[in-house]
């Protein structure tokens, strides 16, 4: 009977060597892993109250308490999240319209200052350096300093004919 059990026990595969080996390592794998996760667990910054898994309970409804408790408190905290999202997104459409508008405006300026510098221009006297607005342009620097353009003093060029 002890004979039969043996060779019944485990199947067809009951005295295969390689088999049992296998199992064996398997099983042995499965101990470090799990040594190497209970290890993580416990060096982690995270409260040892919200690791659910390492908690042994004396009943279901004890386990299920822990775990709707946990469920609350990270409930909690995507709501906390999503409200400050929500607020950063506001917060963000607020400067971008500020922005806008200040990009509207500083583009209203430039175009009148633009139209104002077209009109002038044809009366300033074609002696003075003014007379060319390229070369003005290219002649400016700016100042970090003083936060302003270093622009070129006008010169009128007095030529006298032979």
């Amino acid at each position: 009977l002890q004979m039969l059990e043996q060779q019944v026990v485990g199947g067809e595969q009951a005295k295969n060597k390689d088999l049992k080996e296998k199992h064996k390592r398997r099983k042995k794998y499965a101990a470090e892993r799990r040594m190497q996760l209970v290890a993580a667990l416990q060096n982690s910054n995270e409260d040892s109250s919200e690791w659910v898994l390492l908690n042994v309970y004396d009943s279901i409804q004890e386990e299920v308490r822990a775990k709707s408790k946990l469920l609350e408190k990270m409930q909690r905290k995507l709501r906390a999240a999503e409200t400050e999202i929500k607020d950063l997104q506001s917060e963000f459409e607020l400067e971008k319209i500020d922005y806008l508008g200040t990009i509207r405006r500083l583009e209203r300026d430039l175009m009148l200052f633009q139209q104002l510098l077209d009109q002038v221009q044809t009366l300033v006297r074609r002696d003075c350096n003014y007379s060319n607005l390229d070369k003005i342009k290219r002649e400016c620097v700016w100042d970090e300093e003083a936060a302003c353009w270093q622009i070129p003093e006008p010169v009128i060029q007095k030529t006298s004919l032979p």
